[in-house]
């Protein structure tokens, strides 16, 4: 089965962390919430790096540096090196880095991290539009307390010719409070005041992807995250496997009306996925199965699930009914009867069954 015609959750014999030498984990909604560790993260990615697998964290935030990821990360009881942190900030410096001379000026309109960032590249980060021989402008996230004037900064020069970078165009962010204007409401706005079109590197675009393999050496990864369109995108963009944990954003029926590049390898509820293996999903003359499960796309555009004992082809009477492995059938069933399109059916019933 290619990427772009999968139809269902592939199955797994082996646990996830002894098939994959390396995880790429988003952070948050994923690892953490609100800076706070989501339930069973971290015992579960303890016990992963315990057995050899190496673990590597990814994320689309410009705006901290890897040493304050990795300090936020041993805080919540995860020991982690800032070599093991890869950011958006570092995927946009090497962008810019091949494209300019070294020792180049670039505007940043964000946080420490681009600064850190572009540093390592032998670049020099500056204030000012007006600096003589600026080469690039560099664009991330800059926290809410970035001033307004910024952006007319970034517009001044972008309108004067000067390349734009972006290190995401995520719209928003997810906060303790809530969600929140992320970088690419921002770019938004500068995009309105120049009419220009920055270079973006983060996530799911190929030079995220290609500074996280550069700086992990993964061989066989599993890129592991809660947002179809980045996470899942990302690894689909990059042709590796992905995980998909249900603790963040995306819900059971955003799954269900995955397209092709959004629909990942795996579905788990949270980081505990990582240590198991992943079961079957089989065809059957009803429909699809897995577990105790069948789903069937019915004549009627609606998607049903039946239980083992309830005829068909189910299953033996009295077999455990898994929810996440009703979830999985539903999937296969949904993506089967879309195609490379979008399901529509109604899965309302059978999602309020599963309790999804």
């Amino acid at each position: 089965m290619t990427r772009q015609s999968r139809t269902s959750p592939a199955a797994s014999e082996q646990s996830l962390h002894q098939a994959y030498d390396t995880a790429l984990l988003d952070l948050d909604g994923v690892v953490y919430a609100g800076g706070e560790a989501i339930a069973h993260a971290v015992e579960s990615l303890a016990a992963a790096r315990a057995d050899g697998m190496h673990l590597a964290y990814v994320t689309n935030n410009a705006l901290r540096t890897p040493d304050a990821v990795a300090e936020h990360l041993g805080e919540l009881g995860i020991p982690t090196e800032a070599a093991e942190v890869i950011t958006s900030a570092q995927a946009v410096a090497r962008l810019i880095a091949e494209q300019v001379e070294p020792g180049s000026k670039v505007l940043v309109i964000g946080g420490e991290g681009l600064r850190v960032a572009l540093r390592e590249r032998g670049l020099v980060p500056v204030e000012s539009a007006e600096e003589e021989g600026l080469a690039a402008v560099v664009q991330g996230y800059g926290g809410p307390d970035l001033p307004w004037g910024r952006f007319a900064e970034a517009s001044y020069a972008i309108n004067r010719g000067v390349p734009w970078f972006a290190s995401n165009t995520d719209l928003t962010i997810p906060g303790a409070r809530g969600i929140a204007p992320g970088n690419g409401a921002a770019v938004e706005v500068v995009r309105i005041a120049t009419g220009a079109e920055p270079q973006v590197a983060g996530k799911p675009l190929p030079p995220m992807h290609r500074e996280t393999v550069l700086r992990t050496g993964a061989r066989r990864p599993l890129v592991v995250g809660d947002r179809l369109d980045t996470d899942i995108e990302g690894a689909f963009n990059g042709e590796v496997d992905s995980l998909l944990v249900l603790t963040g954003v995306t819900d059971a029926e955003q799954l269900l009306r995955a397209e092709p590049r959004h629909r990942p390898t795996y579905v788990d509820r949270d980081l505990r996925g990582l240590l198991a293996g992943q079961p079957e999903v089989e065809p059957c003359a009803e429909g699809f199965r897995c577990g105790g499960w069948t789903a069937v796309a019915t004549n009627g555009g609606v998607l049903e699930l039946r239980e083992a004992g309830e005829g068909g082809e189910a299953g033996d009477a009295g077999e455990a009914g898994d929810p996440l492995d009703g979830l999985r059938a539903l999937c296969a069933a949904a993506w089967t009867v879309a195609g490379d399109g979008v399901c529509t059916f109604d899965a309302a019933k059978a999602l309020a069954r599963l309790g999804l």
